[in-house]
């Protein structure tokens, strides 16, 4: 399979909201290059040693983060603490060899990277695709319709929602009604992440075909 884009990013409605998860997803399935370059909070290693862990990922398939902070908050806070400021020459695309590369970022589409930049200033610097990571019950579509609003006043491209969570009777047609974007996947909550349970998920989900017509 030949893509015409170099990457996507997974943004997330809100923090803690399965972006890791999701990144995980798509690296595996598209054997693709992950890349989270701002991590705030170290333990296990951080998401990159999570999606490492889970999928037993060769070094060649992950780059090493721009920024690691110990503080598990925001990045602009995170990075004050450390005396740091985050520099968007820091944060230009990795040039990668072989299939896309996943950016997972930090936390939500409007948070702060510096007092003065926010993460959608930098996602307009990357003008890649996007997939936003959503919960699947209540409170989504607030966030979900005002983080599809925010990234279309900056013309940016939502290729589609992914959500995770137990699924919901009515929530992924009204986001696709009043979002005028496509749920690409429910994926349930996992009682274990694995390579073998996110291969299980992607091809129940048939989510090769629907990735090939998106991205090729």
């Amino acid at each position: 399979m030949i893509y015409k884009v170099p990457g996507i990013v997974i943004c997330g409605t809100d923090t803690d909201i399965g972006k890791t998860v999701i990144s995980s997803l798509l690296v595996q399935g598209l054997n693709a290059t992950y890349w989270k370059p701002i991590q705030s909070g170290l333990d296990e290693g951080g998401d990159t040693g999570r999606v490492c862990k889970w999928l037993d990922l060769p070094k060649s398939r992950w780059i090493p983060e721009a920024y690691k902070f110990k503080a598990p908050v925001s990045p602009h806070w995170a990075a004050e603490r450390e005396n740091i400021l985050i520099e968007t020459e820091r944060l230009k695309i990795p040039s990668i060899k072989n299939g896309p590369l996943i950016i997972e970022t930090a936390g939500g589409v409007l948070v702060p990277l510096t007092r003065t930049w926010l993460q959608i200033d930098q996602l307009e610097l990357w003008r890649l695709p996007i997939v936003l990571v959503a919960k699947s019950g209540l409170g989504t579509l607030n966030h979900t319709l005002l983080s599809l609003e925010a990234l279309r006043r900056r013309n940016l491209t939502v290729i589609g929602i992914i959500l995770n969570g137990p699924k919901h009777l009515d929530n992924p047609r009204t986001l696709e009604e009043l979002g005028d974007v496509s749920v690409i996947a429910q994926l349930p909550i996992l009682k274990e992440i694995s390579a073998a349970t996110l291969l299980h998920q992607w091809e129940s989900q048939n989510l090769s075909k629907k990735f090939t017509e998106l991205l090729s």
